[in-house]
């Protein structure tokens, strides 16, 4: 008797079953357009939003919208509610005097699910400089700490990685000494097989203490390509072995803030330098093309690494961290690791000590100092890296620039914005 129940459930069941399913698009689909295509105005001028939004394709009505609006990473200074009429709702970001970024965060609820969006807005982009001051003595500095790093002979030491190959590519791991004090950068080193000689590139890493993958895609494109590794771990570390590296390292953006001689990023900074040596003195390096390239932390080195090192031609550099970090002290937003903003306070760190070492370290002190041609590229919508710390330091480079802002964008990058980076790399690199 159970047995016929059942059947005859799964009968039952069955065609409904059948007829459900999955869609192929929400029911719910919206856009949030600023009054201005490329989202950018004048200081002083007020923007305003358009949402439109659908429901399984009919227009929304009489749905209300709630919104909050503030500078660039601030607490909000306008809320406010709208309703959507006839499938669209009008919302105000509010007005900025100065050159600077606002958001606007909407949201709005249909059928108990929860929708919210935030659009940034520019205002006088172009004139957004950075608040970090710069040492008198920032060029001595490096000039010294870049001496002490090439006194330590560069021994480094090369392990084929055969498994990390590709039928086009060899990769190999690769140790590289930064001081004499045992200190080391990491990275997978990929070649183009078939010998000859190639432009170099160098492939930074975003923040973190991750695994990092070797850079065979830029490979096939004909670079030499070495994707580094900043903390001196394996490049194929244990589980666990990560694990503990994570624990031990932990917030390295903080460690050894308070003196410019004992902070993290110095033998970061000084181990990017190292690294472009060590291609350079590859036998498959063409003897001319050298280039760097990297997103968020990447970003930021690949632009330190550009000023630091007189061989860098070319690079491309994506939402770049550590951009005018010193915002949050001038009442606008900084860039990562927000070590600035009050909620982002380290017990026991002595922010005025802190914020004299970051003026050695603050990206926007290096970009001023870019003399090879650059592709730079960013969005709006960023809160990791806000844009207004990023224009910071892209308006102090004075040398040849491409900047590309996809206002629509976060703290990613759309494929087509990589790929035309690719390509003006290849042509910097003349490989077209």
């Amino acid at each position: 008797m159970f047995r016929l129940l059942l059947l005859s459930l799964l009968f039952l069941v069955s065609p409904l079953a059948a007829q459900i399913k999955k869609a192929p698009r929400p029911y719910v689909e919206f856009a949030v357009l600023a009054d201005r295509d490329d989202c950018r105005y004048r200081a002083g001028e007020e923007p305003s939003l358009e949402v439109i939004a659908k429901a399984g394709g009919n227009a929304l009505d009489g749905v209300e919208i709630a919104f909050e609006a503030g500078d660039d990473r601030m607490a909000p200074d306008l809320r406010g509610k709208s309703c959507f009429r006839h499938g669209r709702a009008t919302v105000p970001v509010g007005r900025l005097d100065r050159p600077g970024f606002r958001y606007c965060t909407i949201r709005f609820e249909v059928e108990g699910e929860g929708y919210a969006q935030t659009v940034k807005t520019g205002f006088d982009v172009d004139r957004i400089l950075p608040t970090t001051p710069e040492p008198f003595d920032f060029d001595r500095f490096w000039r010294r700490t870049l001496a002490e790093a090439r006194r330590t002979p560069l021994d480094v030491t090369i392990t084929p990685a055969p498994e990390r190959s590709t039928e086009r590519v060899e990769t190999s791991e690769v140790r590289i000494p930064v001081f004499g004090d045992g200190s080391y950068i990491r990275g997978w080193l990929s070649v183009p097989r078939g010998g000859g000689r190639h432009p170099v590139l160098l492939v930074p890493p975003g923040a973190g203490v991750k695994r990092i993958p070797p850079a065979t895609d830029y490979a096939e494109q004909g670079f030499v390509a070495l994707a580094i590794e900043i903390h001196d771990l394996p490049m194929e570390p244990a589980d666990s072995l990560l694990r503990q590296a994570q624990q031990r390292i932990g917030d390295y953006a903080y460690t050894g803030i308070e003196a410019r001689e004992s902070y993290y990023y110095r033998r970061v900074y000084a181990g990017c330098a190292r690294a472009i040596d060590f291609l350079m003195m590859l036998p498959a390096f063409d003897g001319e093309h050298v280039g760097v390239t990297g997103g968020s932390q990447g970003g930021a080195l690949a632009i330190v690494t550009a000023a630091l090192h007189e061989k860098v031609g070319f690079v491309a550099a994506f939402y770049p961290a550590l951009c005018d970090v010193g915002g949050y002290l001038h009442g606008r937003a900084g860039g990562w690791p927000r070590m600035f903003a009050d909620e982002a306070a380290q017990p026991g760190i002595d922010r005025r000590a802190a914020m004299r070492t970051m003026g050695y370290y603050d990206v926007v002190n290096f970009a001023r100092r870019i003399r090879c041609p650059g592709f730079y590229s960013y969005g709006f919508n960023d809160d990791t890296c806000p844009p207004t710390s990023v224009a910071a330091a892209l308006n102090r480079i004075a040398a040849p620039k491409t900047v590309v802002t996809t206002p629509a964008s976060y703290h990613w990058r759309f494929p087509e914005t990589n790929r035309r980076a690719t390509a003006w790399m290849r042509r910097q690199a003349g490989l077209e």
